[in-house]
Formats: structure tokens, C-alpha cells, sequence
């Protein structure tokens, strides 16, 4: 598993990755921005509402103190935005993976395993999709541990594993359908579900780092293809999905 880990770590600089890199950085930015543009303006909308609200309630008189009251929901609002931004993380970068984690796999394979047999890429449609049903269930789970945050750090136990649930298994899952159908690389994920949510947790740790947490892709990515191939054993049949995603054939390695 730390082998797994290291290795993953150890080429992420690497001249192939810095391009992906960059990319996925970009795009994991862009939906941030765009999530932080529309929930400010949200936000900004409420306060206003709400002070115009209490200004003709209370009275004008009540000027100041409104006006007092809404400079600081406002400052609050920015402080919940920036620590949005982080909680949205596991959920940004889930969907983001959906667009690069092929290449990732490619070129971790090409590195490690070249004298195994290559992966079939997803279809981009469907590795979106398994994207953002990940990120769906992370922001379902923000919301639901949400409340427990005040209690004695009780929501971030369950941010931090239920997010090492999902990512292990979305990131799992994208290395092993490279080599499976969808219906064996879930079975393969269930029978080593211990594992997997062990690896899970690295990278739910990993997300939890600010700055590089924009690099998760490339990490879990890289982390479960090298789990992925380290399950197999020494067996190396691998049953390469055909292009309708069927059973597919079975190649010796």
C-alpha cells in the first residue's frame, strides 16, 4: 500500500504528468470560481433582502444597526465561502478526474508496466459520469455532516471517511474498468473492499490539504492503478472489455 502510495507521489512531478497537471489544476479552479461567483451573489442577494426586510419591519431607525449587521454576515459569508471552497474539494476534484484519469492511467502503465497488456480507455460520457455521481454523493455528505461540524469535530471524522469511501471507490473502480467490465471491476472492488478503503483513505487525506489537493486526480489516480495491478497478483489475466463495455476477452499478461 505505501509502496503503492510512493510511487504514485514520485511521478507526479514528472515531465508527462506536469501537463495534466496544470490542466486538471485549471479546470478544478474553474468550477471553484464558478461555484464561489454563484453562491457570493446568493449570499449578497439574501443580505440585501433581508436588511430592506428589517428596515421596513423595525423602522428607520433601525438604519445603522442593519447596516452594522449586514457588514458582518458579510464577512461571514466570505470566511464560508473560502471554507466551502475546501470542503467542495473532494467533490471538485472527483468530477474533474472524469476527464483525465485515462491519461493518467496510460501513463502510469506505460512507466511501471510495460510489459503488461494496456488498458482500454473509458469513454469519455461514461468516465464523466462516474465523476460526477461521485462528486453528487461528496456534496449529499458535506451537507449531512454539515451539522455535526459543532459537535467536538464529529463532522470532519465523517467528511474524512465517508469521503474515503467514495473516492476509493470512484478512483478504484476507473483504474479497474480499464481491464474489466463495469460488473467485475465492482465485484473486484468488493472483494478487496478493506483495501480499498484503506487506499481511500490516503486519498481522502490527501484532499484534505489545501493547494494540493488540486493534484488529487493525478494522485488516485496513479495510487490505484499501482493497487489495482498489485490485487491482480500473479495471475495477470486480464479481461479486457469490448467496446460496448460486454465481457470482452481474456488477454494472459
Amino acid at each position: 500500500m505505501f509502496a503503492s502510495a510512493s510511487r504514485a507521489l514520485s511521478q507526479m512531478l514528472s515531465p508527462p504528468f506536469r501537463s495534466v497537471l496544470l490542466r486538471s489544476m485549471g479546470l478544478a479552479l474553474a468550477f471553484l470560481v464558478v461555484a464561489g461567483i454563484g453562491l457570493h451573489r446568493l449570499l449578497s442577494w439574501g443580505l440585501g433582502e433581508g436588511g430592506v426586510w428589517l428596515e421596513t419591519t423595525i423602522g428607520p431607525n433601525a438604519s445603522t444597526p442593519v447596516n452594522v449587521m449586514e457588514w458582518v454576515l458579510a464577512i461571514a459569508a466570505g470566511l464560508g465561502i473560502f471554507a466551502g471552497a475546501i470542503f467542495l474539494m473532494p467533490a471538485v476534484t472527483a468530477l474533474v478526474a472524469g476527464f483525465f484519469a485515462d491519461e493518467i492511467a496510460e501513463e502510469v502503465e506505460r512507466r511501471h508496466y510495460p510489459a503488461d497488456p494496456p488498458g482500454r480507455a473509458l469513454p469519455l460520457p461514461r468516465a464523466v459520469l462516474e465523476g460526477a455521481k461521485t462528486a453528487a454523493l461528496s456534496l449529499l455528505i458535506y451537507l449531512l455532516a454539515l451539522p455535526f461540524l459543532f459537535f467536538a469535530g464529529l463532522g470532519l471524522l465523517i467528511f474524512f471517511f465517508a469521503n474515503a469511501f467514495l473516492l476509493g471507490r470512484e478512483y478504484f473502480e476507473m483504474a479497474a474498468m480499464r481491464f474489466h467490465p463495469p460488473q467485475q471491476a465492482r465485484a473486484l472492488r468488493r472483494r478487496h473492499a478493506g483495501t480499498v478503503f484503506l487506499a481511500g483513505m490516503m486519498i481522502s487525506a490527501f484532499v484534505s490539504v489545501p493547494i494540493l489537493n488540486l493534484a488529487t486526480p493525478l494522485f488516485a489516480t496513479a495510487l490505484m492503478v499501482h493497487l489495482h495491478k498489485r490485487l491482480l497478483g500473479g495471475t495477470r489475466e486480464l479481461i479486457l472489455p469490448d467496446a460496448e463495455g460486454g465481457p470482452g476477452r481474456a488477454i494472459p499478461g
